[in-house]
């Protein structure tokens, strides 16, 4: 009987557990699938928070570069137009800020017209927020568009500052001031869009991972053409580079530039999700900007028996702009040997420049330029296969494609930009805004357009009078001369 008794509580006791499992097994695997989610949508904006965080530091770097450009034309120019360049680079800035919020970002950025060239909506960043039932509403997926908008914007105002270097002390500052806004609302955007915005290079499978055609090749070209139709400084002896003012200047500003270069490249990736991209992206903008410097300084202690300091400091900024394009498509062995070519290539293309007779005070287009061009069809020459979709570069047995490709990019950036910034101007020098009045030449650009002086005891201004060096007086000019 007892046995009886065990037997049925065991048979209940199993049919009770049973019971319970078909009750409650549902829920809790629910309850499982719950977790999982909330987990999965915690981790995802973990990452963005992360990601957001990395793009707006590199977005940091990439705007005290503005510092960097400042500082390297003030060292490299003449005294007397130190003050009017400090100005141009600070107010580049806030131009370009305004004009790409208002119409560049959405050229660049903006839903892609059929044609692939421009961007067509997201003016005014009208699409970065909206309130809905009260409740903000932030546009963008992961990056916000926000965020998106100012590490742009960093690179805007690199390009956009280029070409004051190219033009630097005899540019009109009304012109200065007008040039800055067009590149920043137009041309630049344009070529943003073509290759980062979903345009028709994009569409072709051009690349150009953070701009030594966008940016540099931009910059350049539009530094050349400025500087050829501005014509010489006054004085300019062809063959006879004027010296630099302020070699410290100009060093703290290359260094300047380098730092914010790791904000440049690597931040070029926009997130944090790929270490190990994030980390060849950093060493191989290291190992070019290397192995510019040192080709740079061997070669001129070659041709001139001298270890040149600015021509060093340029051959660093060759390596830096020659890897931009490729610094996430190539390995490290490659970068070097890119940095050293924009090493030597930064010099010869200063001799062309001096021997065309075109007067480039920091050497712009030399260092940007060419060597934009130079690194974008790198690309087409060293790509690794693993690392651009499996295409690879002719010496790594890609074949010609990609670097017919590359070209293609490159030629079609530099026709829109010379052809728009030929226009742009020509149309300045017709309503007489391009060159700074000759008075300037006489009494130097700081003193004539701002009425100051970097260094007032080797050039004194007066309250009423300005001066000339030896403290000699000059009527300042009524406005319009």
């Amino acid at each position: 009987m007892n046995k009886q008794n065990r037997l049925w509580r065991r048979l209940l006791a199993i049919a009770f557990g049973a019971l319970v499992l078909a009750v409650f097994a549902p829920s809790v695997g629910a309850q499982d699938a719950v977790t999982s989610d909330v987990l999965e949508a915690t981790a995802a904006g973990l990452q963005v928070s992360i990601d957001t965080t990395w793009v707006l530091i590199a977005g940091f770097l990439v705007f005290f570069m503005q510092c960097g450009f400042a500082m390297l034309e003030a060292g490299f120019i003449r005294h007397t137009g130190v003050v009017n360049a400090l100005l141009e680079n600070f107010i580049d800035a806030g131009l370009t800020g305004l004009a790409f919020w208002a119409v560049g970002f959405a050229i660049a950025f903006g839903t892609p017209h059929s044609s692939g060239l421009f961007g067509t909506d997201n003016f005014f960043l009208s699409n970065a927020i909206s309130f809905e039932n009260g409740s903000v509403v932030y546009g963008g997926t992961g990056l916000s568009v926000f965020t998106l908008f100012f590490f742009q914007f960093a690179f805007a105002a690199t390009a956009s500052t280029i070409a004051t270097g190219a033009m630097a002390e005899r540019t009109d500052f009304i012109g200065d001031i007008i040039y800055s806004v067009i590149a920043g609302a137009v041309i630049y955007p344009v070529v943003v869009h073509w290759v980062w915005g979903g345009g028709w290079l994009f569409q072709r499978g051009f690349y150009d991972f953070a701009g030594s055609t966008v940016v540099h090749t931009v910059g350049g070209v539009m530094a050349l053409t400025g500087a050829i139709l501005l014509g010489p400084r006054p004085g300019r002896v062809f063959g006879q580079m004027p010296r630099p003012h302020n070699l410290a200047l100009a060093t703290l500003g290359t260094m300047v530039l380098w730092f914010g270069w790791y904000g440049f490249n690597p931040g070029s990736t926009l997130g944090t999700g790929n270490p190990g991209l994030i980390g060849l992206v950093t060493v191989n903008t290291t190992l070019a900007a290397s192995a510019g410097a040192v080709a740079a300084m061997f070669f001129s202690y070659a041709r001139s028996g001298k270890w040149d300091l600015g021509m060093t400091l340029n051959g660093s900024l060759a390596g830096l702009v020659g890897i931009t394009a490729g610094c996430a498509f190539v390995v490290p062995w490659a970068s070097v040997l890119i940095g050293l070519v924009a090493g030597v290539l930064v010099i010869l293309v200063v001799d062309l420049i001096e021997s065309l007779k075109i007067d480039d005070p920091v050497g712009a287009f030399a260092v940007h330029g060419a060597c934009g061009i130079f690194g974008t069809l790198a690309i087409g020459l060293f790509g690794q296969p693993e690392l651009t979709n499996g295409v690879g570069g002719l010496l790594m047995g890609g074949g010609v494609d990609m670097l017919i490709n590359q070209a293609i990019g490159s030629v079609a950036t530099i026709i829109w930009v010379g052809a728009t910034a030929g226009v742009m101007f020509l149309a300045l020098k017709a309503i007489g805004r391009l060159r700074v009045n000759p008075k300037a030449d006489e009494i130097g650009i700081d003193v004539y357009e701002h009425g100051a002086s970097l260094w007032p005891d080797v050039l004194p201004v007066g309250d009423g009078d300005m001066m000339m060096p030896g403290g000699s007086p000059v009527s300042a000019p009524a406005t319009g001369d």
